[in-house]
């Protein structure tokens, strides 16, 4: 299922991106020599018209190879043949269209990948509805993100369910966090049970704060094993998905928020882990991992690791029109896309641990586990997957498309004066190192989370 699932997910979202290239050449005008789905050496091709296409030997990326578009960078770069004939110039080259044209060309697979992760959003909420968290139970409440004037939400027990929130029902977790985050600003009061009471907060004016609020809510979640990585602690102890954690060396665990407290607690050190497993209990001695991060004020801790994941929230569908559908779609689409942005700038200022770059390796175990999940987990994981295969390529390195564009661009300012075929191979050298230094980061990262390092 894992192997199956993977090359459907890179086979179907290379093949998306590089029709995108395909389409805007062939809208411009530009001779299209070579559609290839792979790098390396072709397994299978055959032509029709001007264009060859042909699947290779490396299912890892793909491309277009355009008339005079940098032969000897595009050929040595992506995986076609090292030297080719000399040919003659023609209006239909690459670099004789406009700027604009082969900015087009150029961002049109990134564009194509945004458009698919859109349909896809649209398709699921138009087929199963949009989704809610079917439930307002709270599991935490980060005390150190409350903005002034919401301290009473440091007093709601874990267990408690919010039910109102300015007089105003909430059945699931995402009407909460709207009601945080949209409210007028000023007084507002919140309802809960379980135990029944109620206490006032002060919404903040600030969107910042409106921010921290929201997020300072943590939603229920059973302390459960929703998945194990493989060579992790949890693995090499036989934790298995489906466990209930009860206790840490004897401290009942609440839920999962208690759970990830008891252990980031202990990094290095070997616990007692009791653990409900079909109706029984069992006992399992793990000796945890450790990782440094980075706090909000910028110091930096250990904490321990066990290499487990959270179960699957409770998620309910709620029917919805074709433009509710739409809507709906592009809402998840800019979502997603901040989410990947902010990692990604968390990464470069070190907020969270270069550990948490996955390879291959990974997208394979995060495929075959969504795959396993069903048809609508699987199709989200595509979509989620396709706008970071988007992200990743505006990238300002050169053979990815960001690099291109910087090309592109510099051209612009130097008054339509392009950089050499020369200076061009010797930036796509320099950037293909780069990604070939990330991708070896990335699997040495997989590799020590197998060995459980």
């Amino acid at each position: 299922m894992t192997v199956l699932a993977t090359i459907i997910v890179l086979g179907v979202l290379i093949f998306v991106h590089e029709l995108g290239h395909f389409w805007a050449a062939k809208a411009v005008g530009i001779e299209v020599q070579r559609f290839s789905i792979g790098l390396g050496p072709k397994v299978f091709g055959f032509t029709r018209g001007e264009t060859e296409y042909v699947i290779s030997a490396i299912p890892l990326g793909g491309y277009v190879k355009m008339g005079g578009m940098d032969d000897e960078v595009m050929e040595r770069i992506e995986g076609g043949e090292a030297a080719l004939p000399v040919r003659e110039p023609s209006e239909r080259d690459f670099d004789r269209k406009s700027i604009g044209a082969r900015t087009l060309v150029i961002s049109a697979g990134v564009i194509m990948n945004m458009l698919f992760a859109l349909g896809v959003y649209t398709f699921l909420a138009a087929r199963y509805g949009v989704q809610h968290i079917e439930s307002t139970r709270v599991g935490a409440i980060e005390l150190s993100a409350l903005p002034p004037g919401t301290e009473a939400l440091g007093t709601v027990e874990p267990g408690a369910r919010i039910v109102r929130i300015g007089g105003q029902p909430v059945e699931f977790w995402d009407q909460i966090q709207v009601a945080l985050l949209e409210r007028a600003p000023g007084p507002v009061a919140v309802e809960l049970v379980e135990p029944t009471r109620s206490i006032e907060i002060r919404v903040p004016v600030s969107e910042e704060e409106r921010a921290l609020l929201a997020g300072s809510l943590r939603l229920w979640v059973e302390a459960g094993a929703g998945y194990v990585e493989s060579g992790s602690p949890a693995a090499r102890a036989d934790v298995k998905e489906g466990d209930r954690f009860l206790a840490v060396d004897g401290e009942p665990t609440l839920n999962w928020w208690s759970f990830v407290g008891q252990i980031e607690d202990r990094p290095g050190e070997q616990v007692t882990v009791t653990i409900e497993r079909e109706g029984g209990e069992i006992v399992r001695n793990v000796t945890l991992g450790s990782e440094e991060i980075d706090g909000p004020d910028g110091s930096t801790r250990t904490v321990g690791r066990i290499g487990v994941g959270p179960p699957a929230l409770p998620i309910v569908y709620s029917p919805v029109s074709l433009a509710e559908a739409v809507v709906a779609g592009w809402d998840d689409t800019v979502f997603t896309t901040g989410v990947i942005l902010d990692f990604l700038k968390r990464l470069v200022t070190v907020d969270i641990s270069p550990r948490s770059v996955g390879s291959i390796v990974t997208i394979g175990q995060l495929s075959g586990a969504a795959a396993e999940a069903g048809v609508d987990s699987f199709l989200r994981f595509m979509a989620l997957f396709s706008i970071n295969l988007a992200v990743l390529n505006l990238l300002p390195i050169p053979v990815l498309d960001g690099g291109h564009l910087l090309f592109l661009a510099i051209e612009g300012i130097r008054g339509g004066r392009a950089l050499s075929v020369e200076q061009r191979l010797r930036w796509s050298n320099v950037g293909f190192l780069i990604i070939v230094g990330i991708m070896l980061w990335a699997l040495s990262n997989d590799f020590l989370r197998l060995l459980g390092l």
